[in-house]
């Protein structure tokens, strides 16, 4: 649990990768495969062994919940950690049990698979906006309009009056700001740029929101680890990264203000406070710029994905069970997982949404769970 996946030597291989867009990032489950053979391996072939694909933002999470599942019942989850956009495509595809997304699916997307799919949440988060500024001891602060402005490529260097008005007596350098980013379609950029388009009218008219984005500035890394990587090997870089990454690589990263006027650290207690709100029976919903005094503004759900029907292809009402009891687990008893590697533990009423809707799901239309 302490230990996760992730160590300086790691971070400088990905970014040197990443920058030739050679890079593809694997997770690590229990029983973790390697790259993309694992993922194209028939979903429906040994019942002892799931695989998954998508969000690199749930992977430290995910690594912990499977390996801690695999010793309790001897199911084996290979989970490739590729991105939310390459996990839909990969469940559209059928060549992986489920999906895992940071983002719900949208129209297009909704469009292209065959039968309808469920969103279940699985955990919450943050996205934590990490800089490397050596020189600087003090946390910074960021507003929503500075924040924007720097990734619309307006605000070039660290000592810009509008950072120094932000952080009085804390003495910033000139250095350059050079924008990390994701270049693949990620949930993560999706919960980004949708914070961005909720507080900068110049940004959502330009940029817009979604899984991938046509950045105005600014350098692509493949997967969170990636962004990370570029993060710590570049001085004045600044880039969006999963919390967990951030806090086990000892990166710092901001306070950002929320729509009470708030300077709010990404903490499991500040992700909770914005996730406090109705959930919709699909649970589809964003937790950006949330109205909670205490509520960090940049953090989001995030979804396991699945076929509603698991009859398909050659897959068996074993396999079915196997997938659906193990969500199931991820729902309750994986959420003790949450709070060590910085993710916000499901509300109970997230808890209760995401029961209904694995009860909806059927194999040959007759539920799966009883």
């Amino acid at each position: 649990m302490k230990k996760n996946l992730i160590n300086s030597k790691f971070f400088a291989a990905v970014f040197i990768l990443s920058v030739f867009g050679l890079v593809s990032c694997g997770g690590g489950g229990a029983g973790t495969g390697k790259g993309d053979s694992a993922a194209t391996a028939s979903a429906g072939g040994d019942n002892n062994t799931l695989i998954g694909a998508g969000s690199s933002f749930d992977n430290p999470l995910f690594s912990k919940m499977f390996s801690e599942y695999n010793k309790s019942t001897g199911l084996k989850v290979n989970y490739q950690s590729v991105g939310s956009g390459a996990g839909i495509s990969q469940l559209t595809s059928k060549t992986v049990d489920f999906g895992a997304s940071d983002a719900p699916m949208n129209s297009k997307q909704d469009s292209a698979v065959s039968a309808p799919v469920l969103h279940i949440p699985v955990t919450a988060g943050a996205v934590a906006l990490s800089y490397n500024l050596p020189e600087v001891k003090d946390t910074l602060k960021l507003s929503p309009a500075v924040l924007a402005d720097i990734f619309l490529g307006k605000i070039t260097k660290w000592n810009d009056p509008k950072i120094q008005e932000l952080n009085k007596g804390v003495k910033l350098p000139a250095t350059n700001i050079v924008v990390a980013h994701r270049s693949d379609g990620s949930g993560t950029t999706n919960i980004f740029t949708t914070y961005l388009s909720k507080v900068s009218e110049e940004w959502n008219k330009k940029v817009g929101k979604g899984s991938s984005v046509n950045w105005p500035v600014g350098l692509g890394g493949k997967g969170t680890e990636g962004v990370a990587g570029m993060v710590k090997q570049t001085p004045g870089a600044i880039g969006y990264i999963e919390l967990a990454y951030a806090i086990q690589n000892n990166m710092a990263y901001a306070k950002i203000q929320n729509k009470a006027g708030n300077f709010v650290l990404p903490t499991i207690a500040s992700v909770t406070a914005a996730a406090n709100i109705n959930i919709p029976p699909d649970s589809k919903i964003s937790l950006t710029n949330t109205d909670a005094a205490d509520g960090y503004p940049i953090s989001g759900f995030s979804w396991v994905l699945i076929y509603k029907d698991q009859k398909y292809g050659d897959r068996s009402p074993e396999r079915a069970a196997k997938l659906v009891n193990l969500i199931s687990w991820m729902v309750h008893d994986g959420q003790q997982y949450s709070g060590p590697l910085t993710y916000a533990p499901l509300s109970p009423a997230a808890v209760a949404v995401a029961d209904t809707i694995l009860k909806s799901a059927t194999y040959d239309g007759k539920p799966i769970l009883q």
